[in-house]
């Protein structure tokens, strides 16, 4: 479980405070108008923004300081992050090991990797020769070969159709309950929330609320979300 406690985020003229606490294999979705800073939460929880003040805690243990890298969670961005250059083996390989020395049984991790999200026969295709479904699944693999307990998605399917995110949303939840890790999401789908949440962050007007159960967030909404649902 990770908690952030009374947590401020500061960036520039933006500021936004969050306390909750989110548990292992619960799926989470983070809803809010753009701008309000969902991203920046998740950037927070990660390692990658700075916390002001408060403190970032996973199982009793302090991280608020500690490396991304170091962090029990893994993040996958809007934009994938796959390197042009790498091949999709490589690609999926850096998240075992950032110089590539990766030894018989890692490579055979990585392979494993692609079948599960039905790459297995692409491994030294490069990211280009990809179709955009694909190329978030190279990415999803990646994120899979690093087994950590929380997965945090950034939109990273929100370029996609709605056919092909469907598809990929149900790709996540599968992979997701086969390792048992926790899942956050960003999304401004409320369709994505309902297929994928079973609770809801809604992020607005500098907080990042408490999670709350989503059907019944979303059935009867309270009047700041109304407004942003529309």
């Amino acid at each position: 479980m990770v908690r952030l406690e009374d947590i401020v985020i500061v960036q520039g003229d933006f500021e936004m405070r969050a306390d909750m606490a989110l548990e292992a294999g619960r799926k989470y979705a983070v809803i809010g108008p753009s701008g309000a800073g969902k991203s920046t939460l998740l950037g927070a929880m990660c390692g990658f923004v700075p916390v002001a003040q408060g403190r970032v805690v996973w199982d009793s243990k302090d991280i608020t300081r500690q490396a991304p890298g170091m962090r029990p969670m893994t993040m996958l961005f809007q934009d994938n992050n796959l390197f042009p250059h790498l091949t999709v083996a490589q690609n999926v390989g850096l998240g075992l090991r950032t110089d590539l020395r990766m030894s018989a049984a890692q490579r055979d991790q990585v392979q494993d990797a692609l079948f599960r999200v039905n790459l297995d026969g692409y491994a030294d295709q490069k990211p280009g020769n990809l179709s955009g479904g694909q190329q978030s699944r190279a990415a999803l693999a990646r994120v899979l070969v690093q087994a950590r307990p929380m997965v945090l998605l950034d939109e990273p399917f929100a370029a996609l159709g709605p056919a092909l995110r469907n598809e990929m949303l149900d790709l996540v939840q599968d992979l997701v309950a086969q390792t048992g890790a926790a899942l956050v999401m960003v999304t401004h789908a409320p369709d994505d929330v309902r297929r994928i949440a079973d609770e809801v962050i809604f992020v607005e007007g500098g907080r990042a609320h408490a999670p709350r159960p989503a059907a019944a967030l979303l059935d009867d909404p309270p009047p700041e979300l109304r407004a942003y649902l529309g």
